[in-house]
């Protein structure tokens, strides 16, 4: 567990909902940032940090921030939350579906931003996008949603390809269990023989791809799942090594060497986090705060790595990437 408290730069007044928990917060306001591996995040914690700062808050001027970490797996985050709110900070932020069903647990009064994969109103996280009552609101960034066109587009790049590996992580539900079903509906319309392989740990990770030795899968599919975004220099080197195109849901693997992703724009969501936070930190309530959900979705393709692997992108293909990685 990672634990450090910065200090901040407040632009202007704050007072924080409820005005109940605010008036035992000390005078700098105390903001509780919860998620996997958040030292493996620091690109997407500056873009929090700029939210936070478009609405006048500064960390380690006139905001704490308390960074609790569950180091990639899910078991440690229901009392990683608990301790937040033990500490009565003024808002929590939670990164990923488990975080923010276990900050969901521990309080109904602190308000609640959140980042996840997970169809918040299945969840039980709120009760509308538009109108979420109670403490939480957050960022959507529909990530089950989207499993159908990322399949979709893994075939057209690689047609010949039959037979695919998709890794998915069971403790997460919320993302898990719509990932299997799509990749088996998606499968069957294009002919494709798929195989589930359960990873949890990072040290399950090696043991998945050392069973594909077995099978002899001819493409990859990764699950969006927090464990596999923290994990993501060992499994793009795993895919790699195995000599494996794969599809993932971030545009960080494929900066880090990976072949493909299709996916929303996660700096833009931090970013527009930690406006959220800075807003109720200023009085603004979470039902008054709608759910977003992204508009607009990257298809972004590294050509050196599919030089690597002795892939042929089609120029069509090509022209219909965001950004191509040379």
């Amino acid at each position: 567990m990672m634990r450090r408290r910065e200090f901040v730069t407040l632009l202007g007044g704050a007072a924080a909902w409820p005005l109940a928990a605010w008036a035992q917060q000390p005078t700098m306001p105390l903001i509780g940032f919860l998620g996997p591996a958040l030292d493996r995040r620091r690109h997407w914690l500056a873009e929090f940090g700029k939210g936070l700062g478009a609405e006048g808050f500064v960390e380690g001027q006139n905001v704490t921030i308390e960074y609790r970490s569950a180091n990639g797996g899910a078991e440690g985050l229901p009392e990683l939350a608990t301790d937040l709110v033990r500490r009565q900070v003024a808002v929590i932020f939670a990164a990923g579906p488990p975080a923010a069903a276990a900050a969901k647990r521990a309080t109904q009064t602190i308000p609640i931003v959140f980042v996840s994969g997970g169809d918040p109103v299945q969840m039980g996280l709120v009760s509308s996008f538009h109108r979420p009552s109670g403490n939480v609101t957050g960022f959507y960034f529909l990530a089950t949603e989207l499993v159908a066109k990322r399949l979709a587009l893994l075939h057209e790049l690689l047609p010949r390809a039959t037979r695919v590996a998709v890794l998915v992580n069971p403790s997460n539900v919320a993302t898990a269990e719509p990932t299997v079903r799509d990749v088996a509906i998606v499968g069957r319309a294009l002919s494709l023989d798929i195989q589930v392989y359960n990873v949890s740990t990072r040290g399950e990770l090696d043991a998945a791809f050392a069973a594909f030795s077995s099978w002899g899968p001819e493409a990859l599919f990764v699950a969006p799942d927090p464990l596999f975004n923290t994990e993501r220099a060992q499994l793009v080197d795993l895919a790699a090594r195995h000599a494996l195109p794969a599809s993932y849901f971030q545009r960080d693997h494929v900066e880090g060497g990976g072949l493909m992703s299709y996916g929303p724009d996660f700096a833009d969501f931090y970013r527009q986090a930690g406006s959220y936070v800075g807003r109720l930190l200023k009085g603004v309530r979470p039902a008054d705060l709608p759910v977003q959900q992204p508009t607009k979705f990257e298809l972004v393709i590294n050509l050196k790595t599919a030089k690597v692997l002795a892939l042929s992108i089609p120029p069509a293909f090509l022209a219909r990437a965001d950004e191509v990685i040379e």
